[in-house]
């Protein structure tokens, strides 16, 4: 299998290296400006990464850049392996890479993980064949490694950390009816959801299933995706290990699995950008025993700076060398209002599910 170009509007750019520099370092200063109109203090957040990386020695700084560089391509080659087989033909490593850097960065940035939606938007767009529900289906297969590592982490996490379970789970400890009702309701209306668009439903299945061609040849899957996301998990656990050691607290197998559950669950229950704030309170919680709130709170508040900082540069970098700059604005804008739209269209269709529910207790009440 070899790789083609890709169908669609956004190849490489040409032209001189000089112009595209002095372009780009034109809209930086512009969106510099723009971004200091609207209050958002820039000069001050580059103030805080320079003392959290002038605060700690550079040989843990410039390790940790080269790890999440390892992490973020090693997953994103998964990602590609994926795309390789459901969409064959039409997928280059590079245009994979620059899109999930940006959903790297982008979830960062947005709550809820939306620029994992971003990404998938994006990946339609370059990719000629590709389908939401197809991108949907291969995020399945991308997330068996990572949601069996996970489900060994939290078990240790929830085991060995007091207090972790109500730090992400409060709502559910306190709410035990509410939470059951909550379920049952879901359960209820994707039924219906599946009933009203059934037909939809099986193209979509369909599409979905595409995505996930990869798990037909069992020997690619473990060598091409499995292998390489247990790079990329491992890797993570190392970006823990130096930033830990950097403010001096004990790198051993229980705190860099505490923290690294307590990240984990973090992105996963919290809707605020990258987890900011829950991310802290549960990394206080997982180093209690072996440092204080100060220290594990700086630790954990400059390692999110630094790795956000880097995600954002990596991403621009490869956005500009694959689409250029204007090409790579003009992509992840339109992804991203794909991706709003996506998700103004996935609650549309709950409320007309909920909608459908109390139509048919209304209708059967009638009919007692």
């Amino acid at each position: 299998m070899t790789d083609v170009a890709v169908a669609g509007g956004h190849e490489p750019p040409t032209g001189h290296p000089v112009k595209r520099i002095v372009l780009i370092l034109a809209w930086l200063v512009a969106g510099a400006a723009f971004a200091n109109l609207v209050g958002w203090d820039i000069r001050g957040w580059c103030e805080q990464l320079w003392d959290t990386i002038t605060g700690i020695s550079r040989e843990y700084v410039v390790a940790g850049v080269i790890l999440m560089t390892i992490k973020t391509t090693a997953t994103a080659y998964a990602w590609y392996s994926i795309l390789r087989y459901a969409y064959p033909g039409e997928v280059r490593f590079r245009l994979v890479l620059a899109s999930y850097a940006t959903c790297v960065a982008l979830n960062n940035l947005l709550p809820a993980n939306l620029g994992t939606i971003v990404m998938f938007v994006m990946l339609t767009t370059v990719i000629a064949s590709a389908t939401f529900a197809g991108m949907i289906g291969g995020f399945v297969i991308q997330k068996i490694f990572f949601t069996v590592a996970a489900c060994f982490v939290y078990l240790y996490l929830f085991l060995s950390v007091s207090g972790s379970f109500d730090i992400s789970f409060s709502w559910i400890h306190e709410n035990p009816w509410a939470t059951a009702a909550l379920v049952v309701g879901a359960g209820v209306g994707i039924a219906v959801l599946v009933r009203t668009f059934y037909a939809r439903v099986r193209r979509w299945w369909s599409q979905a299933r595409g995505g996930g061609q990869i798990l037909a040849h069992p020997r690619a899957y473990f060598g091409r995706v499995f292998l390489p996301e247990f790079v990329a998990w491992t890797a993570g656990l190392c970006i823990t290990a130096v930033f830990l050691a950097a403010y001096d607290i004990p790198v051993t197998f229980h705190t860099v699995m505490g923290v690294t559950g307590s990240n984990s669950i973090s992105n996963t229950v919290s809707l605020t950008p990258g987890g900011a704030g829950v991310n802290q309170a549960f990394n206080v919680a997982a180093l209690k025993d072996v440092a204080d709130s100060h220290t594990a709170t700086a630790y954990s508040a400059s390692q999110q700076l630094i790795s956000t900082a880097w995600s954002i540069l990596v991403a621009v970098v490869l956005l500009v060398w694959v689409f250029g700059w204007a090409g790579g604005r003009s992509l992840v804008e339109e992804s991203y209002e794909g991706a709003k739209a996506k998700v103004a269209e996935q609650k549309a269709a709950r409320e007309a599910a909920k909608a459908a529910e109390e139509a048919a207790k209304t209708g059967a009440a009638g009919n007692v």
